[in-house]
């Protein structure tokens, strides 16, 4: 977590170059500009600071007073925050797509996490006052922030009700389906992938739990064949399994699922909660196996 950031020399913009300037330095690939028009989105481009970081390196520190917000153009960032005692919480992760600064930019207060680079990362940053400045000119960026925003408090939201009510075991299952939502789909309907699974730690910092737990509820889910690792995938064999496991120790809907009946027909208790990103799953498919029972498939996760 430590290191200088490698900094992107940028010149005038040559002919057949990105619209940003250098090859990648545009923002045509950030969620909450993704209304903009070209040239709107070319002078933005053009108005930021541009860097690149090794994996591992330090982004921003928390309780820094730096106001700039930072877009993640390529690679992957992580939110984290470490405790006097060095306990490590991590937050989130940031794909490209994604921002981050922007509480500080609003409130004027310090940072409250430090942003780490996971992967080899493009970012771009600008000034609050810039950022401001986009709010008020751009109605369809100030919604898609807000948007952002209420989607943060709702997901920090849900957090508290597991944290609150749900023992470690379903927690790590809650994480689970967490992460695969954001990962591609796999062939089949009920099958989910984590595509670069994170550690046993990672996942423990997340839920507030030690290592050993995840690792011991990873082999029995692994045992139960309701999960399976290739390479560095982490491969959910039954996403409808797993949800129904969370959601009835919530007694409440899960992750937005929505069931499908055999007719066409939807649960409207289901209907009614937030869908995953990807397609609704049917509900006729029957779990490949539970985790009470089945052939036991001794796949350890170490």
């Amino acid at each position: 977590m430590s290191g200088m950031p490698i900094v992107c020399e940028r010149g005038p913009a040559k002919a057949g170059s990105a619209p940003g300037g250098l090859k990648g330095e545009t923002l045509a690939g950030i969620a909450i500009f993704r209304d903009l028009d070209p040239d709107a989105m070319a002078a933005l481009s053009r108005r930021c600071r541009w860097r690149r970081y090794g994996a591992g390196q330090t982004v921003l520190q928390c309780q820094d007073e730096c106001r700039d917000v930072f877009f993640v153009v390529q690679g992957v960032a992580g939110a984290i925050y470490h405790s006097a005692s060095g306990r490590e919480v991590r937050f989130c992760d940031l794909p490209a797509g994604e921002l981050f600064g922007e509480f500080a930019a609003i409130d004027g207060e310090p940072r409250s996490a430090d942003v780490v680079s996971v992967t080899d990362t493009l970012i771009a940053s600008m000034s609050a006052d810039l950022f401001w400045d986009v709010l008020r000119r751009y109605a369809p960026v100030c919604a898609a922030l807000l948007r952002r925003l209420t989607m943060i408090v709702r997901t920090f939201q849900q957090r508290v009700v597991e944290f609150s009510t749900l023992p470690v075991r379903s927690r790590i299952h809650a994480e689970l389906l967490r992460l695969a939502r954001v990962s591609p789909p796999g062939p089949d309907r009920t099958i989910a992938v984590i595509s670069a699974a994170p550690t046993h730690a990672d996942i423990a910092s997340r839920i507030s739990t030690h290592r050993e737990a995840v690792t011991r509820e990873l082999n029995e889910l692994a045992r139960a064949e309701l999960i399976e690792k290739r390479g560095s995938a982490l491969i959910i064999r039954d996403i409808v399994a797993l949800a129904g496991m969370v959601q009835d120790t919530l007694e409440q809907p899960c992750w937005g699922i929505t069931f499908r009946e055999p007719d066409g027909g939807t649960d409207g208790k289901l209907e009614r909660s937030r869908r995953l990103a990807s397609a609704a799953i049917p509900a006729n498919v029957r779990p490949r196996a539970l985790l009470a029972g089945g052939a036991a498939r001794d796949r350890r996760f170490g």
